[in-house]
């Protein structure tokens, strides 16, 4: 199964769960070289930046969610691309699939889209300065969320090991 790196709405297991059943997360990973933005239609996308890191879920994506996670991510409407890159995972580096959206913006997004990437990189224990980072995407005047800490035992993961 190929790996896929979530750095937006889909490091929501939820979100996840609806539209690839049978995906499972493997760990949080990084993808260097890259920032967080939002794109002009309010959606998350990654651009190149030699000084900055994004942070997110890395998947073990099933080969039969890949058309449900094509359609959500609106690729016959051009919005996003396919990109396979390098990111760092629980196990080392690894190629994985990445949606980058075609246009990087700058955009705004609706408080009800950023909350559960708020919501799940806080699960997901991502680092607290990134948390941080996503929460400047808030809306103007949008208090941050709090860390849920009943919600990340919820997504505690086991380390899959290598082969």
């Amino acid at each position: 199964m190929p790996l896929y790196f979530a750095y937006g709405s889909n490091m929501d297991r939820a979100a996840m769960t609806a539209h690839c059943p049978r995906s499972r997360p493997v760990g949080i990973a990084q993808l260097a070289r890259h920032r967080f933005v939002i794109m002009r239609e309010g959606f998350a996308s990654v651009v190149r930046d030699p000084g900055r890191s994004v942070h997110g879920v890395l998947w073990d994506l099933a080969l039969a969610d890949i058309g449900g996670l094509d359609r959500y991510e609106n690729m016959a409407q051009g919005l996003y691309a396919k990109l396979y890159l390098s990111v760092v995972g629980p196990s080392g580096p690894r190629r994985a699939l990445i949606y980058v959206g075609r246009n990087s913006g700058p955009g705004r997004a609706a408080a009800s889209y950023m909350e559960p990437i708020l919501t799940a990189a806080a699960a997901f224990r991502l680092p607290q300065g990134y948390v941080a980072e996503l929460q400047r995407h808030l809306p103007p005047g949008r208090e941050p969320i709090a860390k849920p800490r009943a919600a990340a035992s919820a997504y505690r993961l086991r380390e899959r090991r290598p082969p």
